[in-house]
């Protein structure tokens, strides 16, 4: 079966921790610090492969994660960068965010390359917080968070014109002839199970892509038949080639067909009706004569709307010239550029306070201290005094996690916590 949906797991990698350490040399018996910074964390990368024409890989393994960066050392050392991942998806991928169905990003251009998730970046070594009131910081910066989503990946096909119709009105044998397209051809429903492209070369003229977008039937829009899986490749098409039986071989009125599937189309996709349509009105070879002709009440009933009919017959060729170059000229008309899927969904931006480090000690029994950039900054704005502004803090020292690393230390009711300079009483 043809795989043009995944549903997948993705992780960057997450930033290496800024190391802690400080000089250790002979003669140096009161060495600065000098820990290093850590790793950036890998990003995941979606890349276009133009080798590829399915998502079927996706459908055996479903979580993809880059490498996390390596912590810093000592001596000012650099942890190492974790290593990126590349995902190869076809052309034609469309990447939305699983949970709220928006896009993330339209991989529409061969070689295209998007980081969607980016890793974290490493964390900052001790040395960096060094000052003349701190010379000895206790306390580097932790890599940042890795980035984690489930992604779903759909298939759109990149086509200028799809072709679409009831099973059996004959776009496998239309796209046989006019394209290098090699379709399965047979008389049963759903013969064609994949979104054939075909190339329609036309003297004086660039030509154009064409996909024959397999059988829909009515409710296809609801999940009825096999018409639901596809309906998601004619959204790239800028014309839609309407193809009908116009001989009612089996027994359909065509104009109801026509009806019912544009019906399908405005379900799926209002905008879809909007582009321009052509109706191909196949198999005249087999119109018994003497009968009211069923093309001229095609004519008649849509015509008058705006949409052109041809008659023609796929088997013997006849009629597809006028067909291909009108269509041909509809699209002179039109934006040369593939129809893209603007951004929607933007994967969010680390917040860096949040990774600013603080460092909790205990000095002695019944005595500790809380260092950090982010503990200092807070104390410089916030009015102690105030019994407001106390329980700003206050509910700031327990978000941030620094009141259960006290306890975790074993500290107890009466005892003093020193925070640069100042001086508190824990109760809890």
């Amino acid at each position: 079966m043809f795989a043009d949906r995944a549903r997948i797991f993705i992780k960057s990698g997450k930033g290496g921790d800024g190391h802690v350490s400080f000089r250790r040399e002979l003669y140096v018996p009161n060495g600065g610090p000098d820990g290093g910074d850590g790793g950036r964390g890998g990003d995941i990368i979606f890349e276009v492969d133009e080798g590829l024409n399915t998502l079927t890989e996706f459908r055996h393994n479903r979580k993809y994660a880059a490498e996390p960066g390596e912590e810093g050392n000592k001596k000012n050392q650099h942890g190492k960068d974790g290593q990126s991942l590349v995902i190869k998806v076809p052309l034609g991928t469309v990447i939305k965010d699983d949970e709220t169905d928006k896009v993330i990003a339209d991989m529409s251009e061969a070689g295209m390359r998007k980081v969607i998730l980016k890793g974290g970046r490493g964390g900052k070594g001790n040395q960096h917080y060094a000052t003349a009131t701190m010379q000895a910081p206790k306390y580097a910066q932790p890599g940042q968070k890795s980035m984690e989503l489930w992604v779903r990946l759909e298939l759109k096909v990149i086509a200028d014109v799809g072709l679409v119709g009831y099973p059996n009105v004959g776009k496998s044998t239309l796209l046989s002839r006019v394209t290098n397209a090699k379709p399965k051809i047979a008389n049963y429903h759903f013969t064609t199970l994949n979104p054939n492209l075909g190339v329609v070369d036309l003297d004086g003229s660039k030509g154009f892509v064409i996909a024959d977008i397999p059988g829909l039937i009515e409710g296809a829009a609801e999940g009825v038949g096999l018409g639901h899986e596809f309906l998601r490749h004619i959204e790239r098409t800028k014309v839609i080639i309407h193809m009908v039986d116009a001989a009612s071989t089996e027994g359909r009125d065509p104009i109801e067909d026509i009806n019912k599937i544009n019906a399908e189309l405005a379900a799926y996709n209002p905008e879809l009706l909007k582009r321009p349509q052509v109706i191909a009105a196949n198999k005249i070879d087999a119109i018994y004569e003497g009968y009211e002709s069923p093309v001229d009440a095609i004519k008649a009933e849509f015509e008058p709307k705006g949409i052109k009919v041809f008659p023609i017959s796929a088997v013997s060729g006849k009629g597809l010239k006028e067909l291909l170059y009108a269509v041909n000229s509809l699209l002179e008309n039109m934006d040369s550029e593939p129809i893209v899927f603007e951004q929607e969904y933007f994967p969010g931006e680390y917040n860096d306070n949040k990774d600013e480090p603080y460092y909790v000690e205990k000095l002695e029994d019944g005595l500790y201290s809380i260092e950090g950039p982010r503990v200092e900054r807070m104390l410089g704005y916030t009015n102690l005094e105030s019994e407001k502004g106390f329980m700003f803090f206050q509910k700031f020292m327990k978000e941030n996690g620094i009141l259960e690393e006290l306890e975790e230390l074993g500290i107890q009711d009466g005892d003093t916590v020193k925070i640069y300079g100042h001086e508190f009483d824990y109760y809890k």
